[in-house]
């Protein structure tokens, strides 16, 4: 499904004429290894380099017959070549091809990749840097806390998807690796000079040691950032759909005119964007553990590897691609309601200033037990009225919690009436912000 709107670019490099390009790639390269080492005459060099190509329809009848696509590739190729294709493929086993190619496709891919998540975390800076001061409430198990800014929220999407960036970096040195070590990976007739002098060329460097396969802990290691890549992914898109709920509508996804959310209820405006987002990170997650089984092969290698990432590979890429512009574009025209806000931060009538009150009584000399006790008693009286449907504030603007904090002669006696009302202040709760933002963006 993901294939029907996969991006043209990510996807041209995992279809069978990028694969078998891949393969023909790996092959000149060697062909050039071979001669610079002197095997492999100049006029025959410039030849196969010059005239090897493939058919697609010629390589599916061949394959039909030998039930082997690494043969009917090279079987294909030789028929576009003259005596000179005696070289083609010459000292190496199909895996060398194989490997190596996909090494060249991963890296290509993860490229890619790379520059989506720089782009996500531009357009996240940007939403953090112009929502730093704009007030909401923040949330544990789902029931309101204490007030934060949504820019915060931001700075730790973008400070998350950051570190991902940086694991992918890594991780692109780590996938990008050759091998031409032959049928057992003993080097055995393929000099180690021709391993490394085809790796340059085709911009890798040469597995240290191998055996008939590159080693599938570099391909696991590269699945497992794109699901941990896809698990903050899911994430934030989890809290967007949360954010548009009707009783939060804090944010929502952009609305274009002319949209439609329900074929039975004109009034839905519903989240799919991040609800398509969320579907797509578990399948980026489910491929992990398949690409991890992977690792262990029998001896030096089964091919138990081969139909597995047939899937993953493409799968995960083009699937990663898709989701991140989509995040993307959703965040960037992200509708945020300050005004809604702010209405939700007041809901509880001044609840979410509780523990500013708990932490002014120790200074006066009373112990956290019974501080707690004079705060939550107070705290109570809050919720029976809300839940009797009495107003969060007054007409002076002053909250509930207020009110009965103030009237609390204990509490007065301890801390005074000015020191209670400082304590719903929302600049406390913001002062740090600027701090946490020059950690967060430098």
């Amino acid at each position: 499904m993901v294939e029907r709107y996969a991006r043209e670019e990510m996807k041209g490099l995992w279809d069978l004429n990028a694969k078998y390009s891949a393969w023909l790639e790996v092959e000149k390269a060697l062909v050039r290894g071979w001669n610079k080492l002197g095997l492999i005459p100049n006029s025959d060099c410039e030849k196969i380099c010059k005239n090897a190509k493939f058919d697609i329809a010629r390589i599916d009848e061949i394959e039909a017959v030998t039930k082997h696509d690494l043969i009917a590739f090279t079987t294909s190729v030789a028929e576009s070549l003259g005596e000179e294709s005696r070289w083609f493929h010459y000292g190496i086993t199909s895996s060398d091809c194989i490997d190596t190619a996909v090494a060249l496709q991963m890296r290509d891919s993860l490229k890619i990749i790379i520059e989506d998540v720089k782009h996500l975390c531009e357009v996240i800076k940007k939403r953090a840097l112009g929502h730093k001061e704009t007030l909401m409430v923040g949330r544990s198990h789902g029931i309101h806390g204490e007030p934060i800014t949504f820019g915060l929220v931001c700075a730790i999407w973008y400070d998350e998807i950051k570190r991902h960036l940086r694991a992918l970096e890594a991780t692109l040195e780590v996938i990008s690796v050759g091998q031409l070590s032959g049928a057992m990976g003993n080097l055995a007739h393929t000099p180690m000079e021709l391993e490394e002098l085809v790796c340059e060329d085709l911009g890798l460097k040469a597995a240290p040691a191998s055996n008939q396969v590159i080693q599938r802990d570099r391909y696991a290691r590269l699945i497992s950032d794109l699901a941990l890549l896809a698990s903050s992914c899911e994430k934030i898109a989890i809290e967007i759909r949360h954010l548009q709920r009707t009783e939060v509508y804090e944010a929502e996804e952009y609305f274009s005119q002319g949209q439609k959310g329900s074929s039975a209820m004109p009034h839905k405006r519903n989240p799919v964007l991040s609800e398509n987002i969320t579907g797509l990170c578990r399948m980026i997650r489910s491929f992990a553990i398949p690409a991890m089984e992977n690792v262990a092969l029998w001896h030096e290698r089964d091919i138990s590897h081969s139909s597995v990432e047939r899937f993953i590979l493409p799968d995960s890429f083009i699937t990663t691609d898709f989701m991140l512009h989509r995040l993307s574009d959703l965040l960037e025209k992200l509708v945020v309601y300050p005004k809604n806000m702010m209405k939700n931060l007041n809901l509880t009538g001044g609840l979410v200033f509780s523990q500013r009150i708990l932490l002014e009584l120790p200074k006066k000399g009373v112990s956290r037990e019974n501080a707690y006790k004079i705060v939550q008693r107070n705290a109570m009286k809050v919720w029976t009225d809300l839940q009797e449907g009495k107003a969060a504030l007054n007409n002076k603007g002053e909250s509930l919690y207020l009110q009965y904090l103030l009237s609390d002669s204990e509490l007065v006696g301890l801390i005074g009436e000015n020191a209670i009302k400082e304590c719903f202040e929302f600049s406390y709760y913001t002062k740090n912000v600027e701090a946490i933002f020059k950690r967060v963006f430098g």
